[in-house]
């Protein structure tokens, strides 16, 4: 045995392996809890069975599940990347856990960008589910799913993430939780998941069309019910969303 074999060797683990590391952890934390999978998989599951099987809602023609199915996938992309990752993340802010990292050798960005991977993988397991309960229910796609998948799911997830975090960076975790679950539902109401944009006032519309998740919802419905191109329109409207979003909150976020 030559000397210095077990000689301990100090020193952080190469960043990828560190990222990769901080990811499966906040996976595994998101999905074990159980608020968090209320508002990513419940509520939009229940959403799409209710709305398809019940004629609550007129959706216009075709049948109903349709138009529902890129909704809800984009709710449910909302629930995961500004909802749930806001209230996790200004909790962890509130209790030091934040700080704590921060002083790691894992970079803060690199926190966030485990933070911001987790949701993606959570949203993968949402889609494939919420994708199987649509097809269930006679869902008939149009389009290219992929290219929805690798462009709006994404640019999407960017402009939620960073308007999740922005919140949970500026505001005390007990008003970031009331916010977020507020936007959540008045997002749900106005926001082109469930009702159809024109069944609002025409002055309304074009305000209504700006917001994420009407650009996420409509950009998705083109693709999916109707078999468009990609809408790059509604892919413009999230593009700007994400980096008003990611930049704010790389300024403001304040981790204590």
């Amino acid at each position: 045995m030559s000397a210095g074999t077990y000689t301990p060797r100090p020193g952080a683990a190469p960043l990828p392996r560190m990222i990769a590391a901080q990811t499966a952890l906040e996976t595994r934390m998101l999905l074990r809890n159980g608020e968090q999978l209320l508002l990513t998989v419940i509520i939009p599951t229940l959403l799409l069975v209710l709305f398809s099987a019940v004629d609550i809602v007129d959706t216009g023609p075709g049948a109903s599940v349709d138009f529902l199915a890129p909704g809800i996938l984009a709710l449910a992309v909302m629930s995961t990347a500004f909802t749930g990752q806001a209230i996790a993340t200004g909790f962890e802010r509130r209790y030091g856990v934040l700080k704590r990292l921060g002083a790691s050798p894992l970079p803060r960005w690199a926190l966030m960008t485990a933070k911001t991977l987790s949701v993606l993988v959570t949203e993968v397991l949402q889609v494939l589910l919420l994708t199987a309960i649509a097809f269930a229910l006679g869902w008939s796609p149009q389009g290219s799913p992929l290219s929805v998948l690798l462009l709006l799911l994404v640019l999407g997830t960017a402009a939620f993430s960073g308007l999740g975090l922005l919140m949970a960076g500026t505001l005390k975790a007990e008003a970031t939780l009331a916010a977020a679950n507020l936007v959540f539902l008045l997002l749900l109401v106005g926001g082109g998941v469930i009702v159809p944009l024109d069944k609002f006032p025409d002055a309304v519309q074009s305000v209504l069309g700006l917001l994420p998740v009407s650009a996420l919802s409509e950009g998705l419905r083109d693709v999916l019910q109707h078999g468009a191109s990609m809408p790059w329109a509604q892919a413009g409207i999230l593009a700007v969303w994400a980096v008003l979003g990611l930049g704010a909150a790389a300024r403001f976020f304040r981790w204590e």
